[in-house]
């Protein structure tokens, strides 16, 4: 038996007609006869009595009118969840997130697609960049946000902001009342850092940027999470370089300053499995660049 018997058999049934059955499944009355005629042979029961003048269903041609609605709907259902994986519109997504995220691209990102995508179950993991780089080898999140351009077999990476660092300063610092921190101002300070085995590109590029201005800084204490960071030079134990969009943390303490020389920027960036062909991550990676793309705009304007 074939899905085009049914839709034959619910024909006729619908219509009680083969003439206007055959019409409405555009093929001519003897085809639609002889293959009514070859579904009864092979399920062994008569389906219509047939008149000259008129067609009626059996009992169990009513019953597997019934049925034959209930396998069409299924067929149908399961087309429909088909196409919906097929655009990454149902499943799960795992994501992890550097901290910092949280302040700049993470919650428009998550935010749009939750719209967009409501039937998606997201988890999402707080991670340092060298968390997440292990976390996507071992398959335990789907898609990274990252604070450094990693260079990782197996894994890609997508720059989708771009951002400048500051100057974290306790409220109290003698450097809080200038409008902008010249480098040379923070050679005898003592820093907190970004732990160097958590976040290697990043801890370098103060390590350069400091060594550049002719110092090296002397760190105080190492914090993990920028929150943490925040909290210690709060707590006056020393200064830090933070991403620009760490402003939008607010603690009672800490004022921020740009820097009066340029220096190189800091990123975020997509990181993902090379060869994970999700439809679901699919989806996620091209409203993320949307978004931020959105976002850029919006910024310069």
């Amino acid at each position: 038996m074939e899905l085009r018997h049914l839709h034959y058999f619910i024909a006729v049934a619908e219509e009680l007609h083969f003439s206007r059955a055959a019409e409405r499944l555009h093929i001519s009355q003897p085809p639609l006869s002889q293959q009514i005629r070859g579904l009864e042979d092979e399920l062994g029961v008569k389906l219509f009595e047939r008149t000259k003048r008129q067609v009626h269903l059996t009992e169990a041609g009513k019953v597997f009118l019934e049925r034959s609605y209930g396998v069409l709907a299924q067929l149908e259902q399961a087309i429909a969840v088909t196409q919906r994986i097929g655009r990454g519109e149902v499943g799960q997504l795992a994501i992890g997130f550097v901290g910092s995220a949280t302040y700049t691209v993470l919650p428009d990102i998550l935010s749009v697609f939750r719209e967009q995508f409501p039937a998606v179950e997201l988890r999402l993991h707080e991670l340092t960049t060298q968390e997440q780089i292990q976390a996507l080898h071992h398959k335990q999140v789907d898609v990274g946000i990252v604070r450094s351009a990693i260079i990782e077999p197996g894994l890609s990476v997508e720059c989708i902001l771009q951002e400048s660092l500051v100057l974290a300063l306790p409220e109290t610092h003698p450097l809080s009342a200038q409008t902008k921190v010249s480098l040379s101002a923070l050679a005898s300070e003592l820093f907190i850092l970004f732990p160097a085995k958590m976040g290697p590109i990043f801890y370098e590029q103060i390590i350069n940027i400091c060594q550049q201005a002719g110092f090296r800084p002397k760190v105080a204490q190492e914090a993990v999470q920028m929150q943490t960071i925040i909290g210690l030079v709060a707590a006056g134990l020393g200064i830090a370089f933070v991403p620009a969009s760490l402003q939008n943390f607010h603690r009672r303490g800490v004022i921020y300053r740009p820097l009066q020389e340029q220096t190189p920027k800091t990123g975020l960036y997509l990181a993902w499995r090379q060869h994970d062909s999700s439809p679901v991550i699919r989806a996620f990676l091209s409203l993320a660049r949307k978004t931020t793309q959105w976002e850029s705009n919006r910024d310069d304007t």
